[in-house]
This record gives C-alpha cells, structure tokens and sequence, in this order.
C-alpha cells in the first residue's frame, strides 16, 4: 500500500510542465497576447498535463487488478480499502479536471482562450501558467467567490 500513498502524494501536485517548452519558448507580456506561438505552447501545456493524468489512471488501473485486499488482519485490510477509497476519489477528481483541460484546448480552438468569461479581459499570463484552466482573471474570481459564500451564508 506504501507505493498507493507514494503516488497519493504526487498526484497532489499538478502533472504539468513547469518549465519552457521544448524549443525553449517561454510566453512574454511583451509579445501579442495570444498569438498563435503562445496558443500552441498553452495547447501543449494542456496536452502534457492531461497525458499525465490519464498514464496514472491506467497505473492506477493496473494496479487495482494485481494487488488484492488479501490482508489477513482486519486492521491491514481496513486500511488497504482506505487508501483505495483514497485513490479512487483521487482518480475521479481527475477525470472531472480532465474535462476542464479539454474545455479549455476547445477554448483555443475557438479563439477565446485567455480571456475572461465574466469580464472578456485578457487573463494574465502568469495566471494562466500556473493554472492554464483558468476561466477568470483573479479579480473576477475572488468576486465570484465571495458571492458564492454570501449566498451559501444566506
């Protein structure tokens, strides 16, 4: 079970690339916003991460069918189907975030990526490195969210 708790852990952190593209391409606020060059190197971005997700779901898969919860003590076993229930509903956000990543490469295919669904401003580049699902500038987002806890408090 040590190695489904290895990769809980890793799964916590986002499987993205961090660094430049292969060709050293970084984006730049000094160039068009959303040119074709950074449309490609988001698309790409997006690509890498939802790859990763998907190589540790098929790990995940695999090695569901080849451990068993076949530990003789209940307390053993009890944690075993814990780390699983763990890992699944990991797996599971996963597949929803999935969904996000997809939205986003149609967003590109479109024209519209980048640029914020409540305002239509454009979403700022170090935003969209660190969370290229982005939807939001920062300042729309925290507005949606303090309206999201006024009316879960009413």
């Amino acid at each position: 079970m040590a190695t489904v708790l290895n990769r809980l852990n890793d799964s916590e952190k986002p499987n993205m690339p961090t660094e430049a593209s292969a060709d050293g391409y970084r984006p730049s606020s000094d160039e068009e916003f959303m040119n074709p060059k950074q449309q490609e190197y988001f698309r790409g971005k997006l690509q890498a991460w939802k790859d990763g997700i998907l190589k540790e779901a098929a790990g995940t898969l695999s090695q569901l069918q080849v451990d068993s919860l076949r530990e003789a003590d209940l307390t053993d076993r009890a944690s075993s189907e814990t780390d699983w229930s763990i890992e699944l509903r990991t797996r599971d956000r996963q597949r929803k975030l999935i969904s996000k990543i997809e939205a986003a490469m149609r967003r590109i295919d479109e024209g519209e990526y980048g640029y914020c669904e409540v305002t239509g401003e454009p979403i700022s580049l170090a935003r969209l490195e660190a969370r290229p699902i982005a939807t939001m500038t920062v300042e729309a987002q925290e507005r949606h969210e303090r309206n999201e806890k006024v009316s879960r408090e009413e």
